[in-house]
């Protein structure tokens, strides 16, 4: 009777399991590879590995960054969507997450809404509007004056055609009511030196770096796109302040998915490893020197923010009618 009882419970106990795995009460039991579409060193690279050292602490496994750059980050999003939906596999992304579906169609390969779970926002990069520090553009009424007064004369630079600095360009073009003309670049950075030059009148760039060139008089700041003003710019007026509400929600974000049918529970244990990662003062203090401003929000709401920032990019491409060709 003994030995049946015995069989039985071993019985329960091996049906039992695979449910308390599926349900995430063994998980982790072995390491977690976080995906990462971008080169070592920049801002997403950054912010991912600050974000892995603290959660492997919170979780007991080893949460390691594998970048697999290439193709606009599409590399990196199509392995993690064809991974297991076992907690992992997961993706760290950006804005190309959304922007690339919008102008690719079918030919990126995925949906970001169908073929991944949210676990959270960790943080957002904010854009700034800047100009060469011999401009005669005092602010962005002068700015959008001149483009009002003879349209197309007005150009604006950015790192790429589908870019965050971009289409938050062709947004504000959209919203001033004025015709620009955009110049694609290869990065932030050689657009950046041109518009310190001159040769262009202005771009949105991601506010990381800027601050030192900014105090230097090496450019010229006309607004800041976050809902208050930055410290770091004193005397800049927000891009709200400037008559162009809502920019603040333009500012490219990162944040951390799972491919499509992760379980609940393991997708709640990893937003809470990432909140509690981002709460810690060293974690702050990281990512503050790099320009980012914390979010930490939860699974859902970090859906209906990625909704929201689809449906704003695809409006914005639409109208502007922004091509991207696969290279």
């Amino acid at each position: 009777m003994m030995n049946w009882f015995r069989s039985a419970a071993v019985a329960l106990c091996a049906c039992l399991l695979p449910w308390a795995a599926q349900c995430g009460d063994a998980y982790p039991n072995r390491p977690i590879r976080l995906v990462v579409g971008f080169a070592i060193g920049g801002p997403t690279d950054v912010i991912a590995r600050v974000l892995a050292n603290e959660m492997s602490t919170t979780l007991g496994q080893i949460v390691y960054v594998d970048n697999r750059v290439g193709a606009s980050s599409m590399i990196a999003i199509r392995e993690v969507k064809n991974a297991a939906p076992d907690g992992y596999t997961l993706l760290f992304s950006a804005p190309g997450l959304n922007v690339n579906p919008i102008l690719l169609g079918a030919q990126a390969g995925f949906d970001p809404q169908k073929d991944f779970v949210p676990i959270g926002n960790a943080a957002t990069l904010p854009m700034v509007v800047v100009t060469s520090p011999s401009s005669p553009l005092r602010s962005m009424a002068d700015l959008i004056a001149k483009a009002r007064a003879k349209p197309g004369s007005v150009s604006f630079a950015s790192s790429g055609i589908g870019s965050p600095p971009h289409l938050a360009g062709e947004l504000l073009g959209q919203q001033a009511g004025v015709k620009m003309l955009h110049v694609p670049y290869k990065g932030n950075g050689p657009a950046l030196l041109d518009v310190m030059a001159g040769r262009e009148d202005f771009m949105f760039y991601p506010v990381i770096g800027i601050a030192d060139k900014f105090a230097a008089g090496r450019l010229k700041v006309l607004a800041v796109g976050t809902a208050k003003s930055l410290a770091q710019f004193p005397g800049v007026p927000t891009m709200a302040e400037s008559g162009f509400p809502g920019f603040e929600e333009t500012a490219p974000w990162v944040g951390m998915l799972a491919p499509a049918h992760t379980p609940g529970a393991i997708v709640r244990r990893l937003n809470a490893a990432m909140v509690a990662a981002l709460a810690k003062p060293d974690v702050k203090a990281q990512l503050h020197k790099l320009g980012a401003q914390i979010v930490g929000d939860s699974p859902p709401e970090f859906a209906a923010y990625l909704r929201r920032d689809y449906d704003r990019w695809q409006g914005v491409a639409r109208a502007a009618k922004v091509q991207l060709q696969m290279e």
